[in-house]
Order: structure tokens, then sequence, then C-alpha cells
């Protein structure tokens, strides 16, 4: 009698597969009434183990087939659905194809454990396949024999398997010796946990197997369950490792995302740099034609004017406009000035002048060696906010003395601009950027990125303080 699997009209397409699952579960119950209870519960184990590895072997599968990485995990999947088979072909009549499927379950078993490891000879691959053929048609022209022969085949593959799975745990424990680390050592102890105990139940099952007549799955079948517990755990490993993978893969992306990153800002900053030093240059080489333009021009007009004017107010506004383009030039196009130098010329000119208005001025230097710079337009600016200062005084305070101080401290320099005139009028308090060229000093000093501070009230002077960084 046949069973017809095939779907007829109006039978849904599943119905089949529903069957073969519902007769998988059921057997184990059909056979209860013949079983002791321990075989009945191990026989039920392996019914579900069997499932499981079904399904373990359809994801390995695909990982194998998708990752060319993982390639060898397809001996894993050839192992897994073996055993499967295996089990299935251990009812009776289906003896014909035992030693088929324990030949191809060593053979895929011996070249996962050892390809694992990286460790492929081709002499192996060879009688591997070899054997494949010679212990069927051996079995099959045994004659009476076949017993006796099929129980050596049976030892032989048993010790086959346990020897491979020895000499994988052996290149493991070398690779450990050789490259210390801390994921190659769980691993070893992992696979020692796994591998030592199957090994012992392989050995343990073939001696059992020699002396017991009964098939070679009852002869020991709770030592039989650590096979395919070892399967699952590879399958296991496997998919752990490939899930670790990808995380790995995913921190690196991540981690060469993020370098990228830097360097695309890195170069915007180099290309920002090398954009800002060219409009400097191109800045820098405009400032200077219109330096050597006005030097060679007006400087030449004035200085003729100075020479050659018959009126001396004339001949003096056109000396200080001279005297106004050269400062320009020089915050246009000159170097760095040395700060004790300025202070030097600052001195000088304010103390004349000052002495041409009859108001006593007191100058105070810093008293250590200054060693630091002005910039050109610092310097140029600078002078300029004391040039306006000290008219002020000669014009608005009628001061008697001016004191002019001057220091440095954390790294900014404070130039302090006192008298003793009147002060700035009542009427112009709140009002202080709108006269005497205060609003025109506090600019120069915001350019300088300093500032300029003004002190002054009616009857006691006023006090100018600028600060600028050095």
């Amino acid at each position: 009698m046949t069973l017809n699997l095939a779907p007829r009209a109006g039978m849904p397409r599943r119905l089949p597969l529903f069957l073969l699952c519902a007769l998988t579960l059921l057997c184990p119950t059909a056979q209860a009434q013949v079983m002791t209870p321990g075989l009945y519960w191990a026989t039920t184990v392996h019914a579900w183990l069997a499932a499981m590895l079904a399904l373990m072997a359809t994801i390995v599968g695909l990982i194998s087939g998708l990752h060319s990485r993982e390639r060898p995990a397809t001996f894993l999947t050839g192992m897994m659905l073996s055993w499967v088979v295996l089990r299935a072909a251990a009812a009776p009549g289906a003896s014909g194809l035992r030693p088929l499927l324990m030949t191809l379950l060593v053979l895929c078993g011996v070249q996962y454990l050892l390809r694992q490891m990286n460790w492929k000879r081709s002499w192996i691959d060879h009688a591997l396949l070899i054997q494949c053929l010679v212990v069927p048609a051996s079995l099959l022209l045994a004659g009476i024999q076949v017993s006796l022969l099929g129980t050596i085949w049976h030892a032989v593959l048993s010790l086959e398997l346990v020897a491979a799975m020895g000499w994988a745990l052996w290149l493991r424990r070398a690779r450990l010796q050789a490259t210390p680390d801390e994921a190659l050592r769980r691993d070893f102890v992992l696979m020692a946990g796994l591998l030592l105990p199957t090994m012992v139940a392989l050995l343990a099952e073939t001696m059992l197997a020699a002396t017991s007549e009964s098939l070679w799955w009852t002869a020991s079948p709770w030592l039989g369950l650590l096979l395919p517990v070892l399967m699952l755990a590879l399958g296991l490993q496997l998919i752990n490792g490939v899930a670790q993978a990808r995380l790995d893969a995913e921190r690196r992306i991540g981690a060469i995302e993020q370098r990228m990153a830097e360097r695309i800002a890195e170069v915007e900053r180099t290309h920002s740099q090398l954009a800002e030093q060219k409009l400097e240059q191109v800045t820098e080489r405009e400032r200077k034609r219109i330096a050597a333009d006005l030097h060679d021009d007006l400087g030449a007009k004035l200085l003729t004017i100075v020479h050659t004017s018959e009126s001396d107010r004339i001949s003096t506004l056109a000396r200080e406009a001279l005297e106004e383009m050269r400062l320009s030039v020089r915050g246009l196009t000159g170097k760095p000035v040395h700060l004790i130098d300025a202070l030097g010329d600052w001195r000088a000119e304010v103390v004349s002048r000052l002495g041409q208005a009859n108001i006593l001025a007191e100058w105070k230097s810093p008293a250590e060696d200054v060693e630091h710079t002005l910039q050109a337009r610092s310097y140029v600016q600078t002078t300029r906010i004391l040039r306006e200062s000290v008219s002020n005084i000669i014009k608005h305070s009628a001061a008697t003395h001016a004191t002019i101080s001057s220091t440095v401290q954390d790294g900014d320099f404070i130039l302090t601009i006192q008298d003793n005139g009147n002060g700035i009028p009542t009427e112009l308090d709140g009002r202080l950027d709108r006269g005497h060229g205060m609003a025109s000093m506090k600019s120069r000093a915001k350019q300088m990125h300093g500032q300029c501070l003004v002190e002054s009230g009616p009857g006691w002077g006023t006090v100018i303080r600028l600060t600028i960084p050095l």
C-alpha cells in the first residue's frame, strides 16, 4: 500500500507537509506501547533534535550560500541533513541507505571540522570520497558476514570522526599558544567543552554497538544525543560568528565614515585656509600698490608744497598731511614694530606737542625690558588714538599737566592718558562717543580687538585707557 501525498483538486497545497509533521510527532507515541520509558523519551528527544537540525541545516545552508567566507559551512549542512536522514533510515526496510549516509555524515563532519581551522589536505578529500563508494559496495558484497563488516565499518567511521575532532581541538590549542587572545581562549574552551564529551560518547557508543545486536542508534540512545547536540552548537556558533562579524563590520564602517568625515572637514579647513591666504596675498598686493601710489604721487606733491609754499600755514598743513600719509603707508606695508621702539617714538612726539602748548608732560614706561612687538596696523591705529587724545587735551581741557603711562599685563598692552583739565562738560554726559573724536578712537580700538574707555567729570580731568592684545 502506497501513500499518495500529491495534492488533489480542492486540497490545500500545504496539507501533505502538515501530515508529515503530524506523523513525525505521533511516531514516538505509536511506538510507546513496545518501548521502555527510557527508550521512548530518548526517541522523542531524537525526533525533536531531528526537527531542529533540519531547520538549522536550512539556516546554515542559506548562510553558506550568501557569504563566500562561510562556504565550509556547506559541510555542516550536509552533516546535519545526513544525521536527520540517517535517523529516518533506521526504520526497517531502509537499512541499505545507512552505510552511505554514515559515510556522508563522516565526510561532511571531518571536512567541516578541519576546514573551519583552514586545514585542508587533498589526500584526505580523495580518501573520504573513495570511502563513500567502498563502504556500501563492501557491505553489498559481504554476504553472511555483513553484520560483522558493518560493525567494523561503524567503528572505523566513528574513529575517523573522533580523530577529526581531536585534531581540530589540537589545532585550536596551537593557534591559541601562537597568538594569545581572549577571544581565541573562549573559543578553545567552548569547543573543548563540546568536542571532548562528544568524542567520549562516540567511543562508548562504538563499543556498545560492537557488543549489541540492536540498531546502531538504539544501542545507546542517550549517548547518541551528543552528536546532534554538537551539530546544533556548531550551527549556533556559526550564526553567532556571522552576527558578530556583521557587528564588527558595522563598527568598522562607522569608524571609516568617522575618519572620512574628519578628512573631509580637514580638507574643507585646508581649502578655507588656502582661500584666506590667497585673499590675504591679494589684499597685501593691493595695499602695497596703493601705498606705492600714495608715496610716489601724493607724497611727492605734498613734499613739493612743504618746500615751495610761501605761506607758513599751508606749509604746516602740508607737512602734517605728509606725516599722516607716511603713517598710512607704514600701516599698509610696514613690518611689525618693537614695542620699545614704538614707545620711544610716541614719547618724543607727545612730550614735544604738549610742551609747545605749555602743558607739563609726564611719561611712564614699563620698568622691565619689553620684548613684545606690535603689528604695523596696530602701531598706526595706536598712534592716531594717542594723537587724538593729545589734541583733545590741548584744545579742550585747559590742563596744565598730563600723565601718559604704559604697561604690559596678561598679554595686553595698556596705554593710559590722564590730564588735570576741566573734564568733559555735564551736558555731554552720556554722549561721549559723539564728540572730541571719541567715536573714532573707540572704533580704532575695536579694529585691533581691544577697547578704549573714557572716564571724565567736571573739575577732575579726563582719563583715557586703551587696551589692545599683543
